[in-house]
């Protein structure tokens, strides 16, 4: 009888260690609102994609996953608020080229962005598209190349921030042409725009999905995209590159999570965003901003991480940029 007991008492001791070895967050996650960080403002290009994945996710995931916007240093202070987050699955980066871009630009940054975050998923990638305002005499890349240059130093670019891409884009241009231009920073682009429209700042190099949304609107006039060759798209725009052969900046969007959040966590997240990229209604409203769907492993979203933070990494000494 003493012999059953012990039997029994081990064999419960060997199912409650099967329990407790599952990670908590991983057990039945989501069970409550996912808060998923965006570093810039509502209505830019990161605040239209993440609100159109947010929605598709929260039906997918049983709850809501709220977007929050938490905007600055080029991104960097929703980097951080997520990093000292606890890793348990509930709080999410959205991650773009900022995230790249300013591991090699910001020279004082209390976090180290691959070190401190885990990759979750792929969203897409896409192109930015350099646009003028519509009182701004070039109308094409060209013309406005010969025009900067005989302008030095009186035409001002606006971005997103130091350390976005639609910075980098914009200081890449001016080493590959040699064009004199002062740099406007905002803190999102949405807020640049109505600047952008008074010709008060003269063009902005942004992520395509704000940027077609203020062509199409007749705010300002597109002059050519980033991407090597012509974007999907836009076919009709050409890309800069055939005016200024051998530029190139083509952005990612998607998702990371704090170092430490569980592996099944991961897991589901990653599967739902490959199942929404599948998706023919999602795919054709990230198709309509300008995005092309890029489902991945989680490790083969952190390799590309990886990669684009050492390529921006040249492009930041190659411009001589840095923001202390």
């Amino acid at each position: 009888m003493l012999r059953i007991l012990r039997c029994g008492v081990f064999g419960l001791a060997v199912l409650l260690g099967l329990f407790s070895a599952t990670p908590p967050a991983a057990a039945g996650y989501p069970d409550r609102p996912v808060h998923w960080l965006i570093g810039f403002a509502a209505g830019g290009p990161v605040d239209i994609v993440a609100r159109i994945m947010a929605q598709w996710l929260s039906d997918r995931l049983g709850q809501q996953v709220i977007v929050e916007n938490r905007t600055g240093s080029g991104g960097n202070i929703a980097a951080a608020a997520a990093i000292n987050s606890p890793p348990d699955g509930y709080t999410l980066l959205f991650v773009a080229p900022n995230n790249a871009i300013s591991t090699s630009l910001y020279k004082k940054l209390p976090f180290d962005f691959l070190r401190d975050t885990v990759p979750v998923a792929s969203i897409m990638q896409l192109t930015n598209m350099l646009v003028v305002s519509n009182a701004f005499p070039p109308k094409t890349v060209q013309e406005f190349i010969d025009y900067c240059k005989a302008n030095p130093g009186k035409i001002s670019y606006a971005s997103s921030g130091n350390g976005t891409s639609v910075h980098m884009s914009a200081e890449l241009f001016k080493v590959m042409t040699k064009c004199d231009m002062v740099h406007v920073p905002y803190r999102g682009s949405a807020i640049a725009f109505p600047d952008i429209i008074s010709n008060k700042v003269q063009l902005i190099f942004d992520n395509l999905p704000s940027a077609m949304e203020q062509v199409k609107g007749g705010n300002v006039r597109a002059l050519g995209v980033t991407s090597p060759q012509r974007w999907p798209s836009v076919p009709d725009v050409p890309a800069i590159a055939e005016t200024v052969p051998g530029f190139e900046s083509v952005g990612f969007y998607g998702i990371s999570a704090p170092k430490g959040t569980p592996g099944e966590v991961i897991e589901i997240l990653n599967k739902a965003v490959g199942e929404a990229l599948k998706d023919p209604k999602l795919v054709a409203r990230l198709t309509e901003v300008g995005g092309l769907p890029k489902p991945m492993t989680s490790a083969e979203f952190g390799k590309l991480v990886s990669d684009e933070t050492e390529k921006w990494r040249k492009v930041v000494e190659f411009a001589g940029v840095s923001v202390d």
